[in-house]
């Protein structure tokens, strides 16, 4: 068969669905990358053997007239290149192509890895978003959530039906990419790192305010941030703001970088203060590779962690709250924080393996045959 998969930006694939396409193709699949160009596009076709296909598309906003537009675009690709299945992540592709792939006759499967600001701040545009959630989502033959509080919220608004309500443990982590290091090691001094892009959404205020708590209370702690800027929409840090929090001194930030691995091995404790996720694929290798994680009793991130025994869940917008419960690990004795390492890497393979998911998209895909 040939599989779309369609999601809101190059990078995306590549960082989040590369197992997925690896895996579709090793089942003797077809795969097709649709979204717009960026860095990583190439890659897509270089490195994964992908055939790339190029949409223009702007990931914020709810403009009718370009939301119209992005409609037909994904019609006129799905029309064009004649997939036998599109899978579609992220707000816009779960929309609007869910009605290009209606119009085109072509099946699609969804996920809600997020349900994204328009959720998190309720106002008019998150009214509109319900509506169109609710009308999209008749025609989907199958839409996976990453976790439990996302479905059942879908359901009680009647965005769905539930017989096509799906659950997944998130994106699932590779456990043998992502494993722990041979040897337990502590850091001298103790080492804090949060990866995630620059958004207020992520909990950054919080976290720079957690900063500068913590290394009061022990200084020299090392309070590390590891992603991109993301100025787009509104929800994003400006980077003249973030420049100028830098010079605080408190948060080693470390921009970018495609081996998220490495940096997880050198960090203590991993901390993610977001305001609700999916499931978030960091925390989920943060707890391959064997290390406590601090993150918000909120939907997604709770899923992460079992509190107390592989971290701490911290109230949510309190940056005092999260700076106590990062407190509370670097103050650990040894071998109770090498307990918490081991219990978060029991967790990701029990919990949390990307088979499990790669699974259930090929049976997903084997029913619409």
């Amino acid at each position: 068969m040939r599989v779309a998969i369609v999601i809101n930006t190059s990078w995306n694939i590549w960082n989040f669905r590369a197992s997925l396409v690896r895996a579709l193709q090793a089942a003797g699949h077809e795969v097709l990358a649709i979204a717009p160009p960026d860095d990583y596009s190439s890659r897509l076709e270089t490195e994964l053997g992908c055939r790339y296909v190029p949409i223009l598309m702007e990931n914020k906003g709810t403009n009718p007239v370009k939301d119209a537009l992005l409609t037909r675009r994904f019609y006129q690709i799905y029309k064009r290149e004649k997939p036998d299945v599109v899978l579609h992540y992220t707000i816009k592709p779960n929309i609007y192509g869910s009605l290009a792939a209606r119009l085109a006759g072509i099946p699609s499967i969804n996920n809600v890895s997020g349900l994204g600001t328009v959720f998190i701040v309720k106002n008019f545009v998150s009214k509109v978003a319900l509506g169109l959630y609710r009308f999209a989502f008749r025609f989907p033959h199958k839409v996976f959530f990453q976790n439990n509080d996302d479905r059942q919220l879908f359901l009680e608004h009647g965005l769905l039906q539930p017989r096509i309500a799906d659950l997944l443990p998130g994106s699932g982590v590779d456990t043998h990419k992502f494993s722990p290091a041979a040897g337990f090691t502590r850091q001298q001094p103790f080492v804090f790192l949060m990866v995630a892009r620059v958004l207020y959404e992520k909990g950054i205020t919080e976290y720079f305010e957690a900063a500068r708590l913590v290394r009061e209370a022990v200084p020299g702690t090392r309070v590390q941030l590891l992603g991109g800027l993301d100025e787009a929409g509104g929800v994003g840090v400006p980077r003249a703001t973030f420049e100028e929090w830098l010079k605080g001194g408190d948060i080693e930030y470390l921009g970018r970088s495609d081996d998220v691995a490495s940096h997880l091995h050198r960090a203590d404790c991993v901390v993610l203060p977001s305001y609700r996720e999916g499931t978030p694929k960091t925390l989920l290798e943060a707890a391959a590779v064997g290390k406590p994680i601090v993150t918000t009793d909120v939907p997604g991130c709770r899923d992460t962690v079992v509190d107390g025994q592989n971290g701490y869940l911290c109230q949510v917008r309190s940056g005092t709250d999260l700076a106590a419960k990062m407190l509370q690990v670097l103050r650990l004795p040894e071998p109770e924080l090498q307990r918490m390492a081991q219990a978060s890497r029991q967790l990701a393979v029990s919990r949390f393996d990307e088979q499990i998911v790669l699974n259930k998209y090929l049976q997903a895909i084997a029913e619409i045959k």
